[in-house]
Parts: structure tokens; C-alpha cells; sequence
């Protein structure tokens, strides 16, 4: 038989006939029908006609292995992209985990045909919202085909499709091929041919005395399905071993021989696809496997169905995490229950405590209440690119998505109102703009104005004081010298502002000057007062009279240091010479107003910003109640700029998923971090338990 054509031999149910026509009549199509009653085969009906490219999506890296080798023994032309493997990207048919997808649908470029296996994915609390934002930011000009057996208003998912403008149809199928019915193993006797008292092999012996097999066991965890299986191979005394051939023995190993050969084996993503699928799927699929153990984490990959099923568990490992197993994972799980054209009835067998029939059920799809913040800014970081407005893009995006119950992004009423003077477009940071008050001081004109964050240091001949209601220079002012150098308060010859008067010497005869007191004080330890002669000290110096030309010289120069300000004259009276001081070039702090002038405490008062008086807006934003957003917290953590374009932050928080973004960038930002540090940590965080040998 040529390759690739043996699918041609199997004539499609109608319901899969219904599935093709409407993709070829260019229908989105969602597909409700049970586990094992062939959803994937509409996708492979529809293989030959594919004009362009098709991706087909599936939950974990172990299936999308698991489909890469199925299709390429078939022939057909086909690639894969997981989070650790990308080969032959242009293939007529991509397998792909979603989330490596999700930077082209984010470029708005997409396959001719998206196939997502196991939609109900969407309701997933973590992965959710990356499927969700797949099918919203798909182009209209490709095709859609879910597939679930478990989802309980997939009616709801085409109202969706239909909402943002797509053509799509529900194929919906609910009769199982073989129906299902509940025992109780407490009920069944013992078996004769189990030698052991441990638990699962005596337990799983009595499904196997009633003719129960073969039965397909659920084990939580990788390791446990070994033990299981190796417990239970050990314990049965079998008359009909399974004979395998050298090359089956090859493939399998000498551990998985031993268990094959008692008609026991042990099924999960540790194993290679050749094994699965070329050695234990056959056998099982062939009835002669009386017991397999699978994981429950590859429950969604099994690819046969057994007469019984038994989960033996509800909680079990999901990478690094343990989940509650959930009732559309039980659906799934007992739906490889009963083979059909072999088996009249499935059985699922119940323990105390453990799953039962009673409790799968289909998944009612919610979205999670979460927003894909790397995502949106990278949708905002396109329409930016575009000369679009950032906020705007998100806005429509996240009406794109499932819930008719919009997620805010927090910029919708600002996008309604169009741009403002304050050029925010974020609703809360417009709010608590508007109410953060800010503080006018009464300027050098008599008009208010915004205060200066900082004072300055001027002189203070510059400044300016209030005085009985005007505005008038401090020096003019006698108060202004309180506190400020000694002597009697005087007004300085011509200036109108007024300095102080401070004696320095007396006349004590011709050409002999004798400094004062508080001067002669001063002066003690200057070096430029020499002793002169007939004196050995500056002190025995300065009892000795100074000519005048030596004390203009020698003293008058120090009268600034001395007193604090410049001198201003110098006048003789009665016999006294006085320096009079301008203080005028002393520093001090002032505010310094828009016209130039330096003010002394100027008058203030509590105002809204200027830019919202005059604005349409302005009690909406006194008054609306202030709500945290995305697009606040993007604000506050310096992801996006007012007008929503991506800052050199947010645009490396975008190439990530969740908050791993923010803590790369961060990390960037730190230059005090070497990069192959950075490139190590965060090849340690990505590669995270897949070194700890678990599911």
C-alpha cells in the first residue's frame, strides 16, 4: 500500500463528512464528540486538498512529538515547534505548542488553516489566556478548527467566533461509540493467579477473573507507573505469555520486555515515540496487553482505547507543579473506556475515594479574569510602530476576546473622549491627576503660579518681600537686616535700601588712627597686620597708632570678612571713622518666580493643575471612582509612556511571558549584572524540572 493513502480506506462518520464540507466551504469549525471517536481524522481528511499551510496545535512537546512521527511515516511534508525543538518551520503541516506561536498571530500573520486540539485549553487558570489570544488575534483570512470532546457550551465559542466578525459552525457529535458503565472492584472475588498481597495487584487481578481486560490504569506520576506495572507484572501467573520478536525485544529494553512478555506495560512522555507508538500502542491497540499504566499528564495523548479504566489518583504532576485532576480530565480519561467494534460496553472501575464516572464532566469555558499584559504591549509596540494609538489597540484586542464580560484595560474612557491637554490617556492616572492638588505661590506680578519644586540661592539685594500687599525689595525694608551683622541700622548714600553703620577707628592725631575695640579683637592673628617697629607682636602692634594710608591698606580690605557684607563708604564723624555695609550680595534661599524675581515666602494656595481647569473633563475625573488597571500598573512600572507607546522596558518585558519579562529587563537595567550571568540564570529558570526526571 502506498504511503500516505491508508487513511483513504476508512469511510469518514457523517458528522466528520459535515467537519470537512464546512472547512472546504471555508467555515470555521468547532468539533464537539467524544473522546476516541476520531476528531483528529477530520483534520486528516482534510490534509490532501491544504492549499497553504496548516498548524495544528496540541497541549504538551510529548503529543506534538507523538504527531510529527505519525504524519512523517505517513509522508506528508511536516515540521514541529515546541519550547525545545523547531524543525522545518515551512512545512505543509505544523505541530506546535500554542505559546510558540504566539509572536507571528501577535504580527497578525497566520496559517492558511489553525487546527487547536483540545480547546478547553481556553479555561486552563495559567495557559488559558495564551489560547485565547491566539484565536482572537488569528487574521480573518484563516481558517479555524477546534476539537474537544469535553467542553460543555462550545455553542458559546462559535457566539464568540460570530461577535468578532468570523463565519463558524459548530459540528457537534455526542454519541459515544461504546457506552460506559461503573464497577465496583470491592465487589469482584479475588484472583486465583495473583501471587501477592500487595494492593493494586490483587485489585487489578480481579478486574482481570472478571473479564474486564484489558484495563488501562491511571497513575499520577511517571515513576508510579512503573512501579505499578512492575508490581503487577510480578504478581500474575500467566499460561499465554506474549512472545515478541528480536526486533520488539530490541526496542524495548530488557526492563520493559519482561513486563511486555506478562502482558503488562507502562505508558507515559518518558518514553520514546518508537516505543509508544510503534510497540506498546500496537500491542494494546491488538488486545494483547491485558494491563497498561499510563500517566495521567499524558492522559490527552493516548492513542487507543482498553475495555476498563482505573485512575488511581486525584492529584498528579504537571511539570514542576501537582494539579487536582479535573472533571473534564476524568471525561477524557474514561472515555478510552470500551473499543469500539470490540467491546459492547467500557467499564470504569471505582475504590473508595478514588474518581468516579459520576465525576467527569464536560468543562463550562470561563475565561480567567487575567489579561496577557506581554502580549498586549506587544500589540501596543505594533500599533505604535503604525502611528496608531497604543491604548486603543489593546482596548479592541481585549474586546476580542471570549468573555462577552470585558476585561478593562483602564484607558476606555479616555479613548472616548479623545486626547486631553494633561496628554494622559490612562482613566485612573487622568483621576489621580486631576486630584493631586498642586501648590501656586502669588507671583512678582500679583498673579498665581505654579510653585518651583526647589528654592534657589540668591543675593539678597535680588529679593523681593511682601509688604502691605505689594511686592517691594527686602532691602528696603529695615526688618530685613534683623539678625544680620551689628552697628546702627542707616540708609546707604544714593541706593534708598538700608545697611548698617560700624565703627572702626578713632582719630587720635595727625595721620594716627587707633582702630576700635572690637576691631583691634578682630585683627589679633591677621597676617596681613605685621608687628612694625617697636613692637614684637600683632598685638603690641595694633596699640600702636596706624597711619591712614596703612589702615586703608591693611584693615579697611578686611572689613568684609570681618562683618559679613561689602562696605559701602566710609565716613568720618566727630572724630570716628565708620564703614558703612551693604549687605545687599549676602546669599540666601528664595523662591524664584517665572518672571525672574527672587521671593521671600510668597503667598500660597492649593489649585488643580492648571492643564484640567478649562477640561470637558474635568468633573468626570474629579468624581469617578479610581480603579486599578493593567494599563495603570503598565504606567507605574515604567512598561509604557502617557500615550501608551512601549518604553525600551516594556519592549523587552513583551518578548517573554508573564512576569518573566519584567525581571530580565530589570536585570538589563542593572549594569552592575555581567550578561552571562543573566544568560545562565535564565537558562537555569527556562530549563527548571525538566533536569529532575518527572512529568
Amino acid at each position: 500500500m502506498l504511503k500516505g493513502f491508508e487513511i483513504n480506506m476508512v469511510v469518514p462518520d457523517l458528522w466528520q463528512q459535515d467537519a470537512v464540507r464546512a472547512l472546504r466551504d471555508g467555515k470555521d469549525v468547532i468539533v464537539q464528540a467524544p473522546t476516541g471517536s476520531g476528531k483528529t481524522f477530520v483534520f486528516e481528511l482534510l490534509y490532501p486538498s491544504l492549499k497553504g499551510q496548516a498548524i495544528f496545535t496540541v497541549p504538551t512537546r510529548a503529543l506534538a512529538n507523538d504527531k510529527l512521527a505519525e504524519w512523517r511515516a505517513r509522508g506528508w511534508d511536516v515540521g514541529i515547534a515546541t519550547g525545545d525543538l523547531a524543525l522545518n518551520l515551512n512545512a505543509r503541516v505544523l505541530v506546535a505548542t500554542l505559546e510558540t506561536q504566539r509572536a507571528r498571530f501577535l504580527r497578525r500573520d497566520g496559517p492558511q488553516l489553525l487546527v487547536v486540539d483540545e480547546y478547553q485549553m481556553i479555561a486552563d487558570p495559567v495557559r488559558g489566556v495564551h489560547y485565547e489570544l491566539a484565536l482572537a488575534l488569528a487574521p480573518r483570512e484563516t481558517q479555524l478548527l477546534l476539537l474537544s470532546g469535553s467542553v460543555k457550551n462550545p455553542q458559546d465559542v462559535v457566539e464568540w467566533f460570530r461577535r468578532i466578525g468570523r463565519d463558524a459552525v459548530l459540528i457537534s457529535h455526542n454519541e459515544r461509540p461504546v457506552p460506559l458503565e461503573e464497577i465496583d472492584l470491592r465487589t469482584l472475588p479475588e484472583s486465583q493467579f495473583v501471587q501477592s498481597k500487595s494492593f493494586w495487584p490483587r485489585t487489578i487481578g480481579k478486574a482481570l477473573r472478571a473479564d474486564l481486560a484489558p484495563v488501562l490504569v491511571f497513575a499520577p506520576r511517571r515513576n508510579a507507573s512503573e512501579e505499578m506495572a512492575q508490581a503487577i507484572a510480578s504478581a500474575l501467573s500467566l499460561r499465554d505469555p506474549l512472545t515478541l520478536s528480536a526486533e520488539q525485544e530490541a526496542l524495548a529494553g530488557k526492563r520493559l520486555a519482561k513486563l511486555l512478555r506478562n502482558r503488562v506495560a507502562y505508558h507515559h512522555s518518558g518514553l520514546s515515540y518508537a516505543v509508544r507508538a510503534g510497540l506498546i500502542e500496537p500491542l494494546a491497540k491488538a488486545g494483547q496487553l491485558n494491563v497498561v499504566v499510563a500517566t495521567m499528564g499524558l492522559a490527552a495523548g493516548i492513542n487507543f482505547s482498553m475495555r476498563s479504566v482505573l485512575i488511581t489518583g486525584t492529584r498528579y504532576l504537571a511539570g514542576s507543579f501537582e494539579r487536582h485532576v479535573q472533571p473534564d480530565e476524568l471525561l477524557q480519561m474514561f472515555g478510552r473506556a470500551g473499543r469500539r467494534g470490540l467491546d459492547e460496553i467500557g467499564y470504569v472501575l471505582m475504590l473508595p475515594d478514588l474518581p468516579r464516572l459520576g465525576d467527569a464532566r464536560a468543562r463550562q469555558l470561563k475565561r480567567a479574569t487575567q489579561v496577557d499584559w506581554p502580549s498586549l504591549i506587544s500589540v501596543m509596540r505594533g500599533a505604535a510602530e503604525r502611528d496608531e494609538q497604543p491604548f486603543a489597540a489593546a482596548v479592541e484586542l481585549s474586546r476580542s476576546l471570549y468573555s462577552i464580560q470585558q476585561v478593562p484595560i483602564g484607558s476606555e474612557h479616555s479613548l472616548s473622549t479623545g486626547e486631553k491637554p494633561c496628554g494622559l490617556w490612562v482613566d485612573a492616572e487622568r483621576a489621580r491627576f486631576v486630584r493631586r492638588p498642586i501648590t501656586e505661590m502669588l507671583n512678582s506680578a500679583g498673579e498665581w503660579e505654579t510653585k518651583p519644586p526647589q528654592l534657589e540661592t540668591v543675593s539678597l539685594g535680588r529679593l523681593f518681600v511682601r509688604e502691605n500687599e505689594s511686592w517691594v525689595p527686602a532691602m528696603t525694608l529695615p526688618r530685613m537686616l534683623d539678625g544680620r551683622g551689628f552697628g546702627n541700622l542707616c540708609k546707604l548714600r544714593d541706593q534708598g535700601i538700608y545697611g548698617r553703620e560700624i565703627p572702626l577707628a578713632t582719630i587720635v592725631g595727625e595721620d594716627a588712627i587707633a582702630p576700635v575695640k572690637w576691631l583691634k579683637k578682630k585683627l589679633v592673628g591677621r597676617d596681613s597686620v605685621e608687628p612694625r617697629d617697636g613692637a614684637s607682636t600683632a598685638r603690641q602692634s595694633l596699640a600702636l597708632p596706624f597711619s591712614k594710608l596703612r589702615f586703608d591698606e591693611s584693615v579697611v580690605p578686611l572689613i568684609p570678612s570681618l562683618t559679613g557684607g561689602e562696605v559701602a563708604d566710609i565716613v568720618t564723624r566727630g572724630g570716628t571713622i565708620s564703614a558703612r555695609i551693604d549687605f545687599s550680595a549676602v546669599p540666601i534661599s528664595a523662591v524664584v518666580d517665572s518672571l525672574g524675581h527672587a521671593l521671600l515666602d510668597p503667598p500660597e494656595r492649593e489649585a488643580l493643575p492648571l492643564v484640567c481647569r478649562s477640561c470637558s473633563e474635568l468633573q468626570h475625573d474629579l468624581t469617578v471612582a479610581i480603579t486599578n488597571s493593567p494599563a495603570y500598573a503598565w504606567r507605574q512600572l515604567g512598561l509604557v509612556a502617557e500615550n501608551g507607546t512601549p518604553t525600551r522596558r516594556g519592549t523587552v518585558f513583551s518578548f517573554f511571558q508573564a512576569g518573566e519579562g519584567l525581571a530580565i529587563a530589570a536585570a538589563l537595567e542593572d549594569e552592575t549584572y555581567p550578561i552571562d550571568d543573566l544568560v545562565f540564570d535564565l537558562a537555569n529558570i527556562r530549563a527548571g524540572p525538566r533536569f529532575a526526571g518527572e512529568d
